[in-house]
């Protein structure tokens, strides 16, 4: 560690030295800084796909990322046998059975993703486009309920609050309590950690709803509807893939969600009010 670097005050967060002007005055200090480094994905030893993502919460980001890409059906499927650490990044060694990784190599990609974008790299169309089942009822909630989850996120995203530059996806049951939340300079990474949390608590993906700091993208909505996510919040607006993948997926999907309301774009039998 050089000595422009402390010791980070939170996993995914450096110190950097920074000259900061405010006010017509000059400062240097030490500034928090998120971090972003690949994070490589193995699986039966064979590696599938590099993420640039923020070094925290990587075993939930590596069940979230299997479960929402369709690379194993089931918690039970995936094995984290080691996250190592090496001098470029972050190795993530995972063990799913032959048949799963038969299958992931009959649609391997070279993926050589972005903290944008989940699906850049993808060799074929068919390959970066999936559509999953419709989901089940799930939840029923008013706008109230909506906006104070929304509301609940902002204090609980130190990541964001230290560093001004990570996304965050958290759940909430169906009174608008917060449960877990992940963040990640990716959006969709953060989402994907949400995921694996989620999954490794057992949580019933319809008892509740996800709200993210994001626009809500096709890969948004996808991952959201794969693991049977019933209602997705974004602070910002969706795509028109989005829309209509949520509206194929039976998935609510809500933008704009802010103190002063929100817009529905799809299946908002779910919101009332």
């Amino acid at each position: 560690m050089s000595s422009s670097e402390r010791a980070p005050d939170l996993p995914g967060v450096i110190r950097r030295p920074v000259l900061r002007r405010r006010d017509g005055t000059t400062r240097r200090l030490d500034d928090a800084i998120a971090e972003e480094v690949p994070v490589a994905f193995i699986y039966n030893d064979s590696p599938f796909a590099v993420m640039m993502a923020t070094p925290a919460d990587l075993e939930d980001f590596a069940l979230g990322f299997s479960l929402s890409e369709g690379i194993v059906g089931a918690p039970s499927e995936l094995a984290v046998e080691a996250v190592n650490r090496l001098i470029e990044g972050w190795e993530l060694r995972l063990r799913i059975p032959d048949a799963r990784a038969a299958a992931l190599q009959s649609r391997r990609r070279s993926l050589s993703g972005r903290s944008g974008c989940g699906i850049c790299g993808s060799e074929l169309l068919e390959a970066a486009m999936r559509w999953p089942a419709p989901v089940g009822a799930g939840v029923d909630i008013t706008g109230d309920v909506l906006l104070r989850a929304m509301r609940a996120l902002a204090p609980e995203q130190r990541l964001g609050s230290a560093t001004g530059a990570t996304h965050a996806a958290a759940w909430a049951d169906a009174s608008g309590v917060l449960g877990p939340v992940r963040e990640d300079v990716g959006r969709h990474n953060a989402l994907d950690k949400l995921i694996g949390a989620l999954a490794r608590a057992g949580s019933d993906p319809q008892a509740g709803f996800a709200v993210v700091t994001s626009r809500a993208s096709y890969e948004m909505a996808m991952k959201a509807a794969s693991v049977g996510i019933t209602l997705l919040a974004a602070v910002s607006a969706p795509t028109a893939l989005a829309v209509t993948l949520a509206e194929q997926a039976n998935l609510t999907l809500v933008g704009f969600v802010r103190a002063e309301g929100y817009a529905v774009y799809s299946h908002g039998e779910r919101l009332r009010g």
